[in-house]
This record gives C-alpha cells, structure tokens and sequence, in this order.
C-alpha cells in the first residue's frame, strides 16, 4: 500500500518542470520548489529515524536537521525516487519489535513501525496532490489508499502544532464538499488537512 502511494507521487513529480517551480501550492507560502524540497526532505528524515532505530534500538535517535528541506538538483524526478528507495529499503529493513522517535512529531514519544508509516502515508498521499494541484491536474489513488490515509488524518490533532512555521497541515477546515454537499472519503482527507478540495492557483 505505502509503495502504490509512492508510486503515484513519484509520477506526479515526473510531471514537473522547472519552469513550474515557481508555482503556488495549497501549502500557505509555500512554492513548488519548497514543497518538493519539504517532500524530498520528509523522505530522508523518515528513513534516516527507521534506519537508526532498526540499527541502534532505543539507544538514541536521529537528530531534527535529518527532516529538513533538501536543495533541489537538475534532476527532480531522481531526487525524489533517490528519497523514495531509501525511504522504503529502511522500511522492508526494519525490525518490528524496534520503535520509532519522529521528533518533528515528538522528541519524546516512540512510535511503532506501523504506525510510521502510516504517517508517511498521509505526508506522501496529500503531498502528491498538493503538488498535482499546484499543476492543474488531477490524481487519482485507489480506494483502499484513501481510506487508509482518511483513519490516519482522522488521528492527526488540530492543535497549535498546525500554526507553527512550516506546519505541513493547517487546521481542519469544516466539511463541505467541493460541489456543496457531503464530502467524499478523499475530500474529507484534505479538508481534516486544511486543504480546499476545489483549490486552485487562480483562486488561492
């Protein structure tokens, strides 16, 4: 499941050209360029937090600075399958009985393995289409990653997290569909993300 909502982000960035770069995106202040650094950056720290605690257990944890952004190459489509491939090689590596410290999440807490990559799920699905709609086009994910990605924003707080700089998700905004009526399964993902289903650069 987690390597079909790669795949479907990777050819989503596989449409991107550089002139696109410059393009607004859903994310608040964020252009094209950030947003795929954000992404690209979100994959390595993920595997870099999956890898250390496969390798070294509970003994420490990866440091904050392996989540940041990632300056972007010539190449945007080998800089994110680069990220991808580590991210899922430190997941099939993984070793399940080990947990996870995420400190863009919590410094604190340990996180189980299923549930990590559940949340990279979420960042992966609703980034894809972050960066689809900054395009104008659509994208599709089959409906069992939709439901999956739906139960795991339904779990995402809407806290003051959502305010902080750079928060990948704003808060929940209410549940109106794009077309006025009750939302479908994907729309309400995005609407609990602080997305407009119908968003648009034109009318952003």
């Amino acid at each position: 499941m987690h390597l079909d909502s790669l795949g479907t982000c990777a050819a989503i960035v596989g449409e991107v050209a550089a002139m696109d770069l410059d393009r607004e995106t859903p994310c608040a202040g964020w252009d094209l360029r950030q947003l795929l650094s954000h992404v690209i950056g979100q994959n390595h720290g993920f595997a870099a937090a999956v890898e250390m605690a496969t390798t070294i257990g509970d003994a420490d944890t990866v440091d904050l600075g392996a989540f940041a952004d990632r300056p972007l190459g010539d190449d945007l489509s080998a800089d994110f399958m680069d990220s991808a491939s580590r991210l899922t090689a430190a997941f099939a590596a993984a070793d399940e009985s080990r947990t996870v410290v995420l400190p863009e999440i919590s410094p604190q807490l340990r996180f189980r393995l299923t549930d990590v990559i559940g949340f990279q799920l979420v960042d992966t699905m609703v980034h894809g289409w972050d960066i689809a709609a900054s395009l104008g086009r659509p994208v599709r994910y089959a409906d069992d990653l939709v439901a999956e990605c739906l139960l795991q924003a339904e779990r995402i707080p809407d806290g003051v997290n959502r305010e902080e700089p750079h928060a990948a998700f704003a808060h929940a905004l209410g549940a109106t569909g794009s077309d006025g009526v009750t939302p479908d399964a994907w729309e309400r993902t995005l609407l609990l993300l602080g997305r407009h289903p119908a968003w648009t650069a034109a009318v952003a």
